[in-house]
């Protein structure tokens, strides 16, 4: 499938770094990937990027809410003939599958094409994609308008890849690892960065893949996180390139789901922690989580490398 999508540089701008490196070695470190996460979330406060969401009717409230607390201004537009108008002034566009009812659907492919004829950067989250057929289509289709980053878990991005998944609805039956192959290819295919969710995620842009650990069980146990991170990678890609978006967004909502569970009694009053350390988190709280962060060769079977110590230069 996504042999058809045409191939087009990384969007990533430190591809130019990439190629100079001896030995094809990534040249990112896990501590200059995290002040790059920094600088990002400091930038998404700073400018307030308008991210318009055309998302699952179910999870609206949290999406819309999660953007507010990092400091970005969430749109809920999805008006057939409004949407692609919006598209073209946002500073990112949401395009996540979880609902596709005939208004989203409507809106989807005018929006995300605008999008990328206006140089705006947008997200795709394949809620069910490859088990489904509506939004396995569709996803196919909106393929051709290269989203700067793909968000999804490891059966979403199989199927996606048009490879063999056993997902289940929206829930994952794959590992993280059993879609690296899937992710290599969508991150070659349309230019941008594939995250990959899952307890440990996997992040691939161009020639780099990285490991991000941080969050906490109890997102699995409240419904709209994953497109709550799809939001904030959104919100990321308007300030920053597609690898720090991804990144950066994992880092933000993982480390705010761990300072979330701490407080929590539950998955109700977790989530209305989520949001609260979301608001309270600054860039100081995530420029020295290098540590949490692995980077590693996106070549598909590549070793796993050495996680940074903690306070390891950039």
């Amino acid at each position: 499938m996504t042999s058809a999508v045409p191939p087009c540089p990384p969007a990533d701008e430190r591809a130019d770094e990439r190629a100079d490196e001896p030995g094809g070695a990534p040249p990112l470190s896990p501590g200059r990937l995290a002040a790059d996460a920094a600088q990002a979330l400091a930038a998404v406060r700073a400018r307030t990027p308008l991210v318009q969401c055309l998302t699952n009717e179910v999870t609206t409230n949290l999406v819309a809410n999660a953007l507010l607390a990092v400091g970005a201004s969430p749109a809920m537009t999805a008006v057939p003939g409004e949407a692609e108008q919006l598209a073209a002034v946002a500073g990112a566009v949401l395009a996540n599958l979880g609902t596709p009812g005939p208004d989203l659907r409507a809106c989807l492919e005018p929006a995300v094409t605008t999008a990328r004829r206006a140089g705006v950067p947008w997200v795709l989250d394949p809620v069910a994609v490859g088990v489904l057929s509506v939004r396995t289509r569709l996803a196919e289709q909106l393929l051709g308008a290269r989203p700067a980053v793909v968000r999804g878990n490891a059966s979403e991005v199989l199927g996606l890849a048009g490879l063999t998944s056993s997902g289940r609805g929206v829930d994952a039956c794959d590992a993280v690892e059993d879609a690296r192959e899937a992710a290599v290819r969508l991150a070659h295919a349309t230019g941008g960065a594939v995250a990959v969710s899952g307890a440990v995620d996997l992040v691939v842009a161009g020639d780099v893949a990285v490991r991000v650990s941080a969050g906490d069980p109890l997102l699995t146990a409240i419904t709209g996180a994953g497109c709550a991170l799809g939001a904030l990678a959104a919100a990321f890609a308007a300030v920053t390139d597609p690898l720090t978006a991804a990144v950066g967004s994992s880092l933000v909502l993982g480390l705010a789901a761990e300072r979330a569970a701490s407080v929590a009694r539950g998955p109700g009053s977790f989530q209305v922690a989520l949001l609260d350390e979301l608001y309270g988190l600054r860039p100081e709280h995530v420029v020295g989580l290098g540590d949490r962060l692995v980077v590693e060769p996106a070549r598909i079977g590549a070793p796993r490398a050495a996680t940074a110590p903690v306070g390891a230069p950039a």
